[in-house]
């Protein structure tokens, strides 16, 4: 394990519990749901930087290291990349604690583009 991957990156944008709502039908946590709430990180950290509305633009470099299970906290990091003129790239990792217990694990990672937007969802230079 590199250092990169010993510690999350950024700051935490979001917490919650997997539950066992968000199984899918064998009982293990859907990859959607996690998913989910990487783009809400992501759009909570691009809209801070942008100071106002984001839309997700494109998603990439998901991976899905580890699995997720009933009852881990799940832990969202989020840091800017990089930002264009409306763009943020946003780098996403989701980390889990096993029962709210032990060293945190990292169970995903990817690379979130949101563009800041006006209004009527237009593109919009950042502020």
């Amino acid at each position: 394990m590199t250092a990169e991957t010993q510690h999350p990156r950024g700051e935490m944008s979001l917490r919650t519990v997997a539950m066992p709502a968000d199984t899918n039908p064998h009982g293990d946590i859907f990859g959607g749901w996690i998913m989910s709430l990487m783009d809400v990180a992501a759009g909570v950290a691009a809209g801070t930087h942008a100071q106002g509305r984001v839309a997700t633009a494109a998603v990439s470099n998901l991976s899905f290291l580890r699995p997720v299970k009933v009852g881990d906290v799940v832990c969202v990091y989020t840091h800017v990349v990089k930002t264009g003129r409306s763009s943020i790239t946003i780098g996403v990792e989701t980390w889990v604690l096993r029962q709210n217990r032990g060293a945190r694990e990292r169970v995903t990672f990817a690379e979130f583009v949101m563009v800041a937007v006006d209004d009527a969802g237009r593109p919009r230079p950042l502020a």
